[in-house]
């Protein structure tokens, strides 16, 4: 499949394949806001920042019509996401080419054997197991409203905790280091990021940050449900009386205890699916997924 990347011979007619530009990126995060899903006012340049080769570009005689990531967290764990075509340029074909070329590139920047994940629209569950994808989970996002609060007892930012621990914190969480990706996603602008932590051990850590539309809280880590509900409530107060989401892992009951408590509403999911080997989590400790479109 990796050839279907590199020539256009093979290709519907008119169509390209090639790396994303940092300014096509921007545009893509835009249609995703027009699709409704609700990126957060950065993220853009944070996707940038983590990976710049890992954006693709579909265009037709010229024009973008489309793309997606492929990123790549060193070279044992990847992650598509963000793929979009254009409305008008659907049911021709495109899409199929867009994602498939998008698979066999990630492959080819990954060590032999790596696991690839992806949060995928549930109604594309179907196509996306052709491909390999096997169905880990359900990722459900919850709608809620954000209230005013001082950071809870115990807290304290992120900026204040060794970057070493966060790291390894986050690493039971996620399949991959990624210190590059948490480096910009834990002091971006217009967010908040709180870690409980008592002086030589991290409890747990969030970050909030400013959408088009309120708040998404992504990360939500924590050691249990007391935690992981103090970091809410003082993430949650980033912009007082807007909406706040927060995308929950459906296997972590805990989790939906929390949102439950809270009266939010599920407002969109996605499939979280994986082609290769399903990375062993700490499960229990993730409330809160990252993002759909990066992690």
């Amino acid at each position: 499949m990796l050839s279907r990347m590199d020539t256009k011979a093979e290709m519907a007619p008119g169509l390209s394949l090639r790396p994303m530009t940092r300014e096509e990126l921007s545009t893509l995060v835009g249609w995703a806001a027009d699709e409704g899903w609700n990126p957060g006012v950065h993220d853009a340049q944070l996707f940038w920042d983590t990976d710049p080769g890992g954006f693709i570009a579909a265009d037709h005689d010229g024009e973008l019509i489309g793309g997606g990531s492929i990123t790549a967290y060193g070279g044992t764990f990847g992650f598509m996401g963000l793929f979009i075509v254009r409305p008008e340029w659907r049911g021709r074909g495109f899409g199929s080419e867009l994602w498939h070329a998008r698979l066999a590139r990630l492959h080819a920047r990954l060590e032999p054997g790596a696991t690839i994940g992806m949060d995928g629209v549930y109604a594309m569950q179907d196509w996306y197991a052709k491909g390999g994808f096997v169905l880990s989970h359900r990722d459900i996002r919850f709608e809620g409203r954000g209230v005013a609060a001082e950071p809870g007892a115990g807290l304290v930012p992120v900026a204040d905790v060794p970057f070493a621990a966060v790291t390894e914190y986050d690493r039971a969480c996620f399949p991959a280091p990624r210190e590059r990706f948490l480096s910009g996603w834990l002091r971006q602008p217009d967010g908040r990021a709180f870690a409980a932590w008592d002086g030589s051990q991290l409890l747990g850590y969030g970050v909030a940050r400013r959408c088009g539309r309120g708040v998404k809280i992504g990360p939500l880590f924590a050691d249990d449900l007391a935690t992981a509900e103090v970091l809410f409530e003082s993430l949650a107060g980033l912009r007082p009386g807007e909406p706040v989401y927060l995308d929950v892992p459906e296997i972590n009951a805990p989790a939906l205890e929390l949102v439950a408590r809270r009266g939010m509403r599920e407002v969109f999911g996605c499939a979280r699916m994986y082609v290769g080997p399903a990375p062993r989590l700490r499960d229990d400790r993730v409330l809160g997924v990252t993002t759909f479109e990066l992690a």
